[in-house]
């Protein structure tokens, strides 16, 4: 793993939670993305090297939404890049970790994403993500 590329954190409205993140992290917000396959809206914020990513629900059924009315709003998952996120997948596989998704599936920032059950990773949700390469 190359680094975290970013932490993702679940909120109820982006727009009461992207000028708060602006203040906070004195940055604006950069990019905001829908991916419909997840049912969630998100906002990115540059920090140095990693990123922050505010993720909101759009459909009740979303993982963000069942997430929220569980643990209410904060951390979701921790991001790490990695360089072959397929080599990536079969290394921690077979190491006994079990993947979400058997195969990359398309995220937000230009990125192929999978996700680690948190069952077997200390209960943190992992995400790993590679830049999409043209």
């Amino acid at each position: 793993m190359l680094k975290i590329e970013h932490l993702g954190i679940a909120v109820k409205e982006l727009a009461t939670s992207i000028p708060l993140f602006e203040q906070l992290l004195n940055t604006p917000c950069y990019k905001t993305e829908e991916v419909a396959t997840e049912g969630v809206s998100t906002a990115f914020f540059q920090t140095g090297d990693s990123k922050i990513e505010l993720l909101e629900a759009t459909s009740e059924t979303s993982p963000i939404s069942k997430f929220i009315a569980k643990k209410g709003e904060g951390i979701h998952h921790i991001a790490f890049e990695v360089e072959n996120i397929e080599a990536e997948m079969k290394r921690l596989q077979a190491l006994g970790f079990e993947l979400l998704n058997e195969t990359p599936k398309n995220g937000a920032d230009n990125k192929l994403v999978c996700f680690l059950h948190p069952k077997t990773t200390n209960g943190v949700l992992i995400e790993l993500c590679q830049e999409k390469r043209s």
